[in-house]
């Protein structure tokens, strides 16, 4: 029975950091996917979703985009990140936009670490 004991505590901790990756990992995708998205949203009307619309504008049509052809995504839950927070959106006045996670604290990172480039960051919190 000790022995069962001091493996399984000298193991959790391993597994939790897989979990902990994985969950990393899979943000990351789904900010891929969420880029891509936007990218098509682009096309079809000219501008990425403002602020107020944000990224549900990618899943339900907007008074904004009469030109809107979508949904861009399957349904709202892929609007959410693996800790269960919504992914945060935000558009600059250049017209670049930024896609992230505030990670598993909620609090997000002070240096966000890219993505996909520069404009399309992914705030990981560890």
């Amino acid at each position: 029975m000790g022995i069962l004991a001091a493996l399984t505590a000298m193991a959790t901790p391993q597994v939790m950091g897989y979990f902990g990756k994985a969950k990393t990992q899979s943000a990351q995708l789904q900010i891929e996917n969420i880029n891509t998205a936007l990218e098509m949203y682009y096309v079809e009307n000219g501008s990425y979703p403002s602020p107020s619309a944000g990224l549900r504008a990618l899943v339900e049509a907007t008074p904004e985009a009469p030109r809107w052809n979508g949904p861009y995504l399957k349904n709202a839950k892929t609007l959410l990140d693996p800790w269960g927070r919504p992914y945060q959106y935000s558009l600059t006045e250049q017209g670049e936009y930024n896609v992230y996670s505030l990670g598993p604290t909620g609090k997000g990172a002070k240096k966000p670490t890219s993505a996909a480039s520069a404009s399309r960051a992914w705030a990981d919190n560890g």
